[in-house]
């Protein structure tokens, strides 16, 4: 996995050492990030600890053994210290709350005014693929009627039910996902050809550049596809005369998308997690590929623009749990 040594001499705090960084998730080889749910690790021994990033419009939570400490608001290029601890180990933790279509941030790195000491080590590794669901999309909300802006401040997919999950596991993950993308279709047919499997690749979403092989193997891949395919009807100019054909093009292109998954992770098990609306065409794929699939019931839907709620959230996590207990 990538670990991250990225503090710029010009950025280090006076007298502190750099800190070797666990990236968790997608993150280029000079630190940059666009996929929610980044996050970075490292460990040390001393009393004070600066965390040194570059974020235009992400919100960035700073955790110092387990408790948050700071959220960074859109800081721009900023430094940070923490300083005060107990003499002794810490973990020191950096997380990405807020989805990024567009544009990236960036960790320079974090020091200490003591030892550093070997990242945590996480013995095994889950991916999360997905739309808004698995994006966390206003799920802190109390009220569904949101401003873009409300949407952005008040997402956090470190509490989305992948996070959530992976946390109570111990697990290393990473959240490959994009609100209102589908298999084949996107939310009211909007940006036709750029769906989640054309997206999938990129080292950010927003940038065409593919990410970079770096030993990621997740023992358990986990999707979530299909809301934004079929909650709005289709109509005049898109590529399928009718429902019918949307549902066929979506069991053809998802069955190839899990068997590319298939081939470039032989070793991983997979859940496929579909809504009532459906949830057939999920069964059926994982029928065609081998895979489980994971019936998702009606949810309160009461956060921004009726997404999941942060009930619904760990609803999903406890459902995705129950049947990852049955695979082998």
């Amino acid at each position: 996995m990538l670990r991250l040594a990225l503090v710029a001499a010009l950025m280090l705090a006076p007298a502190e050492t750099s800190v070797p960084l666990h990236a968790g998730g997608r993150v280029t080889a000079d630190g940059r990030f666009g996929w929610p749910g980044v996050y970075f690790e490292g460990r040390f021994k001393g009393t004070a600890v600066t965390v040194s990033v570059e974020a235009d419009t992400d919100l960035l939570a700073v955790l110092i053994d387990g408790v948050e400490r700071a959220v960074l608001e859109k800081p721009g290029k900023v430094q940070r210290r923490f300083d005060g601890l107990a003499d002794g180990e810490h973990v020191i933790r950096v997380e990405k709350l807020t989805e990024t279509q567009r544009g990236y941030s960036r960790m320079i790195g974090v020091t200490t005014n003591g030892t550093p000491l070997a990242p945590p080590v996480h013995a095994r590794q889950v991916e999360f693929i997905g739309d808004s669901h698995s994006v966390g999309y206003g799920d802190t909300a109390t009220t569904r009627d949101c401003t873009p802006e409300k949407v952005h401040d008040t997402t956090n997919t470190q509490l989305a039910f992948g996070p959530l999950l992976a946390k109570k596991w111990d697990d290393e993950y990473r959240v490959i996902a994009f609100s209102g993308r589908g298999v084949v279709r996107n939310y009211a047919g909007g940006s036709p050809g750029e769906t989640l499997p054309v997206l999938y690749p990129r080292a950010i979403p927003g940038e065409a550049a593919p990410a970079v092989r770096d030993g990621w193997k997740p023992q358990l891949i986990v999707i979530n596809l299909g809301t934004n395919d079929f909650s709005t009807p289709v109509h005049a100019g898109e590529a399928w005369k009718d429902a019918a054909a949307l549902h066929a093009d979506y069991h053809a292109k998802y069955v190839a998308f899990v068997r590319q998954l298939q081939a470039a992770n032989p070793s991983a098990r997979f859940l496929l997690m579909g809504a009532p609306a459906f949830i057939a065409d999920v069964r059926a794929v994982a029928a065609a590929t081998g895979t489980t699939p994971v019936a998702v019931p009606p949810l309160e839907f009461t956060a921004c623009n009726f997404h999941p709620s942060l009930k619904d959230q760990q609803q999903m996590a406890d459902l995705v749990e129950q049947a990852a207990r049955t695979l082998k």
